[in-house]
């Protein structure tokens, strides 16, 4: 297990580039243009060979953007995006996570119904109805289920209780553990279901997101500050029941999400080509039409520097029961028909010395200490965790062997070997 770095704050700024069609085939200094795009999009490489490398990897994602948008027929644009340096095997391998793979078990099916369509509103749109956090961004770990099952959690609480709160996505790559594989994948019932055995998940303000799995902080998991009573699947192939769920709440649905041309979407209706192999998820959050073409409206997870501020409108009744990229294959909801518990009281500081503190759940690790006495702290951000000697460093209370050499924490029992000769060493740090 990689060791825990004390607790810092960072603020990144990043910037939307959207380039045209016309504005494209009227650069003709590529170079120029990738360094403009590099400085809009905050890139700074380690090397000039890996620059070098990137540059050749935005040339070949330009030749394709502009392929397409000088094609004119289009129902969509592409662009250089904060993506435009990834080839298209970087970006599946970092950005996807939905693992249909996983399913083991049947779960309880929307029932069909005679009046299907009646009463339905021909376009609806949550966003406007304010039942939808701002888009987030999953980063370099395969969490979109996590984010998929969030984002339909926080529209039927709001729905539901007339209130919008973003939730942790953390909590569930942390914790929800028994199916589910953080970082590597998952699915959006399994993480129902562990919201309703957990009864409840915490706020995305309170366990935030790190963009990696950590250790689950237990005393946030028992912070349980939005409910749900249970969840639906949608019966596969059936895009009327689809249509007929999104009507009343946000959706979760997995696609298709590793077609070349979505990795640089930009706007308008997509239409494809892509698989209906399943390997993404999102968030239906409505519907409308659009000069007689349908579409749907999705929240994804990659940031506000993908698509329309991190939307994209997937072509809708395309004549294939598995729908434009599987989206009508893998959809479910979660039910909500009980009240949220009390709020919970507000967290307690973990006290270090009488005029030091860290967060509920962090422990103190002593920073400095002079004729035995801690003269400055850190806090490490996990509870109950064993401090490092480097004063840099904390492991968690199941690894609490430090090795600072190779930046791990290790197991007493499963690694005697390696902590005898790190005793011998001297650098062996157990509290």
């Amino acid at each position: 297990m990689s060791m825990t770095g004390f607790s810092s704050f960072s603020f990144s700024l990043t910037f939307l580039l959207l380039f045209t069609s016309s504005a494209l085939s009227s650069c003709s200094d590529t170079s120029e243009l990738f360094e403009s795009w590099c400085k809009q999009h905050d890139k700074n490489y380690s090397s000039q060979e890996e620059k070098l490398y990137r540059f050749k990897v935005f040339e070949d994602n330009y030749d394709f953007v502009t392929r397409h948008n000088e094609i004119g027929n289009s129902a969509y644009t592409l662009s250089l995006n904060a993506f435009a340096d990834l080839t298209h095997h970087e970006f599946k391998a970092s950005r996807l996570g939905l693992s249909p793979a996983l399913l083991r078990f049947d779960h309880r099916l929307l029932q069909e119904s005679d009046d299907l369509l009646l009463d339905i509103p021909s376009e609806i749109d949550w966003r406007k109805k304010g039942a939808v956090t701002q888009v987030k961004d999953q980063g370099n770990c395969g969490a979109c289920w996590s984010f998929s099952a969030t984002g339909a959690i926080e529209g039927i609480n709001k729905i539901f209780t007339g209130s919008l709160v973003s939730l942790s996505e953390q909590e569930l790559v942390d914790c929800d553990r028994t199916y589910n594989n953080g970082c590597d994948g998952g699915l959006m019932d399994y993480a129902y279901q562990f919201v309703i055995d957990n009864n409840g998940i915490d706020t995305e303000e309170d366990y935030p997101y790190q963009g990696h799995q950590s250790t689950c902080n237990k005393g946030k998991l028992r912070r349980r500050v939005v409910t749900i009573d249970g969840y639906i699947d949608v019966p596969p192939n059936n895009e009327n029941q689809l249509l007929k769920a999104a009507a009343n709440q946000p959706v979760s649905v997995g696609i298709c999400g590793s077609d070349r041309a979505f990795q640089l979407y930009s706007k308008g209706i997509f239409t494809g080509p892509c698989s209906t192999s399943l390997d993404h998820a999102v968030l239906i959050v409505g519907y409308d039409s659009e000069n007689g073409v349908d579409y749907w409206i999705v929240k994804n997870s990659w940031g506000t520097g993908w698509g329309m501020n991190g939307y994209i409108h997937m072509l809708r009744n395309n004549g294939d029961s598995d729908g434009l990229c599987g989206i009508n294959r893998l959809a479910s909801y979660p039910m909500k028909t009980t009240p949220n518990p009390p709020s919970p009281s507000p967290p307690s500081p973990t006290r270090c010395d009488l005029f030091t503190y860290c967060s509920e759940g962090e422990t103190c690790c002593c920073a400095r200490r002079i004729l035995g006495f801690c003269i400055s702290w850190k806090c490490c951000g996990l509870a109950s965790a064993v401090c490092c000697k480097d004063h840099h460093h904390c492991c968690p209370q199941d690894y609490p062997v430090c090795d600072t050499t190779r930046g791990q924490c290790l197991k007493r029992t499963a690694n005697a070997t390696r902590i005898q000769a790190l005793e011998k060493e001297g650098r062996s740090v157990i509290g």
